[in-house]
């Protein structure tokens, strides 16, 4: 009797540890935190309008052109806003290339202070590849030929009777023809759009809408821009060279 109070009692020790130590680590587990979330991006403020697409036929420019003179002159050409965009040619020949372009085409003139403001040219203008050159050859040319062969035959002749018993006309014609296409290799066109005449530290030329073409273009064709800026002086002419990026058409 005593041997199972005292079991039973030992089991219960048990049992309520167990319990204990259940509730002693139960309170570590803590609930995971919540995480922040991101909040949505503003909306544009109203009445704003979002900013305009490109123009058609964009280029991006290449950097300005620097040079140094030996009297202390730093000359500097550049170009923004370029467009070179194709479109149909007028003649709707295959061999004709026609464009639309445009961009702004700034220098700069700055060296030791003179009384005499700077002056000399500012040139802009186009150059187009084309990869297979018809304009200074005979093109496609066309040859033919034509004729005809007349005759007459002798019917009813034989060893008893040695004149013929009749003449037999004859009419016949040939007719031939050709074709021959003359190509060269490509070369490039120079197509100059302005020289200005400047007097000043800042000049510029803007083209706008500006149609360059060329024919007798075979392939693939390519455009780029060009700009000379030049100051000059009675002893001396100092000229600096800008040329855009390359567009294959």
């Amino acid at each position: 009797m005593t041997f199972g109070i005292v079991l039973r009692r030992g089991i219960t020790g048990i049992a309520i540890a167990g319990v204990l130590i259940g509730g002693s680590v139960a309170p570590g587990v803590a609930d995971p935190e919540p995480q922040p979330v991101a909040a949505d991006a503003p909306p544009p403020p109203a009445g704003e309008a979002p900013p305009p697409p490109p123009p058609d036929g964009a280029v991006a420019s290449t950097p300005p052109a620097v040079t140094e003179t030996p009297d202390g002159w730093r000359l500097e050409l550049g170009a923004k806003d370029e467009t070179q965009a194709p479109i149909p040619p007028l003649t709707t020949a295959l061999s004709s290339r026609e464009y639309v372009v445009g961009g702004t085409y700034t220098g700069s003139v700055t060296g030791p202070g003179d009384d005499e403001p700077p002056h000399g040219t500012l040139e802009v203008g186009y150059e187009i590849g084309c990869g297979i050159d018809m304009s200074t050859s005979n093109g496609v040319s066309l040859t033919g030929t034509a004729g005809i062969n007349p005759s007459i035959g002798l019917i009813g002749t034989d060893f008893i009777s040695p004149f013929p018993d009749g003449l037999v006309p004859g009419l016949g014609g040939n007719i031939g023809g050709g074709i021959t296409v003359g190509l060269k290799p490509g070369l490039v066109n120079v197509i100059p759009v302005t020289k200005k005449e400047y007097t000043g530290a800042e000049p510029w030329v803007m083209v706008s809408n500006f149609r360059v073409k060329i024919d007798g273009c075979v392939g693939e064709s390519f455009i780029r821009s060009y700009a000379f800026l030049s100051r000059s002086t009675e002893m001396s002419d100092a000229i600096v060279a800008w040329y855009g990026v390359t567009k294959k058409v």
